[in-house]
Formats: C-alpha cells, structure tokens, sequence
C-alpha cells in the first residue's frame, strides 16, 4: 500500500485551458439536442471550464479523503479509504458508475463514515473504501496495456484482495451502474465475507420473455414495451464503444471539449434526452460534472474506460441469492417481482432518481438505502 495525493502540476491545468481557448467550434446543425450536444451549450460550460471553474478547489476536496494505491493482477488499483472513527463501524466497498470516477463519492462518504457530525445515527457507520475502476481515473492501465480482458469478475475478483489486504473480513459493498454489476458479482464469488450486496438500480429489469409478464397488468405490460424501444434507442454508444474504442480515443486524449461534449451526453442522456424538445434541468452540479471531465482529461483515461463495453461487460447485474440483496432506486413492482425470483431481496426503494448518478444528484437517498438496508443485515 502506497499513500497517494492529488497534485496535478500547474503547466498541465494551463494546457488545459489553453486547448479550451483554442477549441475549433462545430458548426450547429439543424434539430438542436435531438442530434447531439448543441454548440451553444457546450460553448458556455467549455468557458466556465477555462476560466471559472477552481480545479484546485475540488482536488483539495478529494484530497480530504485518504487515498492510496496498490497492485492486484498488475494493475495499479487506486482507492480512497475512510476510517469511521464509530467502534463498530461496518467495511463498505463503493464501486463508482461509468462514465464517472471516485468523486462520485463527494457526498456520501462523509455522513457514512462519520454520521454523528452529519446529524444521523452513530449506530450505523460504515468504514468506506472507494476504488478507482482498472482504467478509470486514477486507476489508469499500464503500459502496455495488459492484453488479457478485464472483465466485471475480474473487477470483482481484484476488490475482493483489496478488502483483504486491507484486513476486512466481513463488509458490504455498494454500487451504481458500472458498480452495480461489480457488487452482486463480488457478492457471488466472495459470499463469505459479503455480508451484503446493496445497489441502485438494475434488477429485475424486464428481458423481453413473455413468461416475465404473465402476471402483469395492462400499464406494467406498457411499461415493459417503453424500456424496450428505450434500451434499443439511445444516441447509439454502446455498439460504437463494443467495436472501435480506440476510434474515439484520440479524440478524448487530444480534446478536452470532445472528452466533456461525450461526458455531457452520457449524463444527459441517461437523465432523460431532451430529444429536441428543449434542454433539461442540471440534475448534477456543474462543478461535480467538470471535476469528473477534469479527472478524465488529465488521466487520459477517456478510451480506456471503455473496457465495460468492449470487453462485453456491460448489462445488467447479475441475480445472486448467497447474500441479501438491497435496492435504493429499484423502480416498480414489476421489477420486484422479477428480482425476488433469483436474488434475495431484503430492501427496495421505488423512488425515481432525478439522475442516472444517484450519488451526485441525491446523496441523501444513496446515504439513507444503505444506512436502511444495512442496518437489516450488518
């Protein structure tokens, strides 16, 4: 275990803002956000990103945090770890989303780790480890890159020595999108020290197999068909990142507009695409949304985060029934119902997120489902 500090040299911020003064504007084409970021938009978050936005200001906030890095299977794994400083504090493991990094993070792992300054109830408190994903941020591959794939088991086989090395041999782990697949993965495989497997969202989620909706009414047969045309929809990533990833690399390693313009989309699009029909609310904090596309740029990390699709391990988590299960944003009962038939459900919230990065967007709903859940089977 190495220690670990943020401390990006001051020429590579100066580059930064010389490339986003020098950006080479697209032209806007007709349909507005119905074909993509618009340039106006764009425009106005780049230059708020040379010159209004405090990298050193939100490299301080992370830097709050005690950090490290270690080598699992030759990667370089970087993690923030938290000490509760309650005495019978619960290990929890934090795997972040994609596109996103640890600062994901920002919000919870104060009023997790210590709830009494927050407020809340000293009897739940959680000693926090918050890894970087292999190829993510901090966590950037080696060169030359390992040629074996990465993959959700490999991930969760590489958090489970984490832990261990860390000297955890009971904890939770948590996880949204990217860290919802990594969670009930480390649950199946490590099931006698994960005490529970707690995720935002993705179970039960309908597959398209009629004998999934033999019991569904006519608005929950509706509902299926919607997230189907949803998930066969989309601006089209997901099979450009399964193919030709290092297509779309150097644009994210020579432009710091092209890696925020993809950053932006992703955030958007899950959150509710405008579609044409005029722009969305922020449901993230700006700051929080350029503190992730600074963390990108400066890693140069925008190509190999794409391992989740290239690799093929993109989806929706796995069903596992070895350890209790917990859902903070799990949906409706349809997708209950369709979870409690492999995996053993202890707790699920219904409510709508107002974003697809639930921790940035309502840490409190993120901070209260696993304070609930694990209260039930720490």
């Amino acid at each position: 275990m190495k220690s670990f500090h943020i401390a990006i040299p001051q020429p590579d911020l100066d580059d930064l803002r010389q490339r986003l003064r020098r950006t080479r504007w697209a032209r806007q084409l007709p349909g507005g956000w119905s074909r993509g970021v618009t340039v106006e938009y764009l425009r106005e978050l780049a230059a708020y990103w040379a010159d209004g936005f405090d990298w050193r200001a939100q490299e301080a906030r992370l830097n709050a945090f005690p950090q490290y890095t270690t080598e699992i299977d030759g990667q370089t794994v970087h993690f923030a770890h938290v000490r509760s400083p309650e005495p019978d504090a619960v290990p929890l493991i934090l795997t972040h989303s994609w596109p996103n990094s640890f600062a994901e993070f920002l919000d919870v792992i104060g009023p997790l780790t210590d709830p009494r300054a927050h407020g809340l109830d000293p009897a739940i408190a959680f000693h926090v480890v918050a890894p970087s994903l292999p190829g993510f941020g901090f966590s950037p591959f080696p060169e030359p890159a390992d040629e074996r794939p990465w993959s959700i088991e490999r991930v969760a086989h590489t958090w489970a020595e984490l832990m261990r090395r860390l000297g955890y041999d009971r904890y939770g782990a948590h996880g949204n999108d990217a860290g919802a697949l990594v969670t009930p993965q480390l649950a199946a495989l490590d099931s006698d020290h994960v005490i529970g497997s707690h995720i935002t969202g993705g179970l039960g989620m309908p597959t398209g197999d009629p004998a999934e909706l033999a019991d569904a009414d006519e608005e929950e047969r509706a509902m299926a068909a919607h997230i189907g045309q949803m998930w066969a929809g989309g601006s089209g990533y997901g099979p450009y990142l399964s193919n030709r990833p290092q297509t779309l690399a150097f644009g994210f390693a020579d432009s710091p507009v092209m890696q925020l313009a993809y950053l932006v989309e992703r955030f958007k699009e899950f959150d509710g695409w405008p579609g044409g029909k005029g722009e969305v609310a922020e449901p993230v904090a700006r700051d929080l949304v350029l503190t992730n596309a600074t963390i990108y740029w400066l890693t140069g990390t925008g190509g190999s985060s794409s391992w989740t699709y290239y690799e093929g391990a993109a989806g929706m988590p796995i069903d596992q029934d070895r350890v209790p299960t917990g859902v903070s944003h799990g949906g409706p009962d349809l997708f209950r119902r369709l979870a409690e038939r492999h995996n053993r459900i202890v707790s699920w919230g219904d409510g709508h997120s107002p974003s697809h990065m639930v921790a940035m967007a309502a840490p409190q709903s993120v901070i209260t489902g696993i304070r609930e859940f694990f209260a039930l089977v720490r």
